[in-house]
Order: C-alpha cells, then sequence, then structure tokens
C-alpha cells in the first residue's frame, strides 16, 4: 500500500510539472495559450513580491491607450506592467507601448505561463526595461500574404512608407503598415529583424515554423533581437 502511495505521489508530481502541450500547427507555441480573458483588456494595480505592478490582461481595443496612462498616472509607485493578451486592435497596442515609453524607467514584464501575442508584443515593447520570465511566452504573428512576401521585406528595411496589405485576424484587418512597425521598433531599440526574419517574413511550413502563423520566441530569441534588453532578465 504505502509503495502504491509513493507512485500515485510521484505521478502527480510528474504531471504538475510536465511540459505545457504544443500546437501541431505552431510548434514553438504552447496548444493552450495563457493569454487571459477575451474581454476589453483590463488594468489591475497589485502588489508582488514588494513592488507595485499593473496587471495587463485580455483584449486590446481602441481605448486602452487612454486606459493605461490614467491607470500609471493614479499609482507613482507602479514599477512594472505585466501582460497577457491574445491581441486586438494593431494601432492601439503601438500607441499604448508608446504611452508605457512616455514614462521613463517603466518596465513590462511577461510573467511565467502567460502569453503576449500579435499586438500585445508592441504594448510589451514600450517597457523602457523588457523582461520575458522564463517559461513566459512571446508570441508573434507571422505575417504570410501570399505573394507579398518581397514588398514587405523591401518596406520594412527600406523605411519608406509603402502600404502594405496585410490580412488574417483583427490586427491583419486594420492593418498596420510595414512602415510603422519598423519606425516603432526603431524607437523601442528593438532589432528590425524581428520584423524581416520572423514576423514579415513567409517562412517554409513545417520544420520548427509549422504550419499556423504563429511563432514563440526562445529565450535566445528574446535576447537576438532585444526583445528583452536587460541583462540577466528571465
Amino acid at each position: 500500500m504505502r509503495t502504491g502511495r509513493l507512485l500515485l505521489a510521484c505521478a502527480a508530481l510528474l504531471a504538475l510539472g510536465a511540459a505545457p502541450a504544443m500546437d501541431p500547427d505552431n510548434p514553438t507555441c504552447p496548444k493552450a495559450p495563457n493569454w487571459g480573458h477575451d474581454k476589453a483588456m483590463t488594468l489591475t494595480p497589485a502588489t508582488k513580491g514588494g513592488k507595485r505592478v499593473l496587471l495587463a490582461e485580455g483584449v486590446i481595443d481602441a481605448g486602452l491607450p487612454a486606459r493605461m496612462r490614467a491607470a500609471i498616472e493614479a499609482d507613482e509607485d507602479l514599477e512594472e506592467i505585466w501582460l497577457r493578451s491574445p491581441g486586438g486592435d494593431a494601432r492601439a497596442g503601438n500607441e499604448t507601448g508608446k504611452v508605457i515609453r512616455s514614462y521613463p524607467g517603466m518596465r513590462t514584464r511577461i510573467p511565467a505561463g502567460w502569453t503576449c501575442f500579435s499586438s500585445c508584443n508592441f504594448v510589451f515593447m514600450g517597457g523602457a526595461q523588457r523582461y520575458v520570465d522564463r517559461g513566459g511566452i512571446f508570441m508573434v504573428h507571422m505575417f504570410t500574404h501570399t505573394g507579398q512576401r518581397d514588398v514587405i521585406s523591401q518596406s520594412v528595411q527600406s523605411g519608406t512608407q509603402d502600404t502594405v496589405e496585410l490580412i488574417g485576424e483583427i490586427e491583419q484587418l486594420s492593418a498596420l503598415l510595414a512602415s510603422e512597425d519598423n519606425d516603432f521598433l526603431i524607437r523601442m531599440g528593438v532589432s528590425r529583424k524581428l520584423l524581416t526574419e520572423i514576423m514579415y517574413q513567409q517562412l517554409a511550413t513545417g520544420g520548427k515554423a509549422g504550419n499556423g502563423q504563429r511563432y514563440c520566441l526562445d529565450q535566445a530569441e528574446v535576447r537576438k533581437y532585444n526583445v528583452v534588453n536587460v541583462e540577466g532578465a528571465g
């Protein structure tokens, strides 16, 4: 009996520590991302580990930039913004990132187990200091509009004002221009190669990229592209 109980306890511990199931179409990403609720993003102040943080959770909507500014202004002790989101309004994500950057020293973080996807990436990039904890997921949307690969790459690399039509989910329907994304990354100190090598690259199907349109950067990649900009972060 004692042996049986020990075996059951070991099995339970293994289950708790098991890696999450991965998405076969997007093999770098979890099958069930923890990106928060499907309502407009909520901003909840909290104390975590002795510091004041803002829990930013849910869908990015047009009103988020104003709500973010109000939330930061309301708490002078705020140090970090923790993010999990399935994305949403692309331009609102861009503008919210700019709001965050307007507060010197404000940090952004994707905690372990949380996922920041698509337009959430641009909110996250607004942090003057950026952390992706081990187990945190920085998930990007790969824009794979058939026939547009060369146009997109050229626009990103040259910084021109060429309009690039991007299709897909909400982010693509609202159509951020490649040149706008390029400018944003430069301002936030993120490598433009994140666009040309991952987000706006029509990757071959199969292998690490899979057949889907999602890609989750590992710890080496978040450093390579300067998504994480603090030595020892994560």
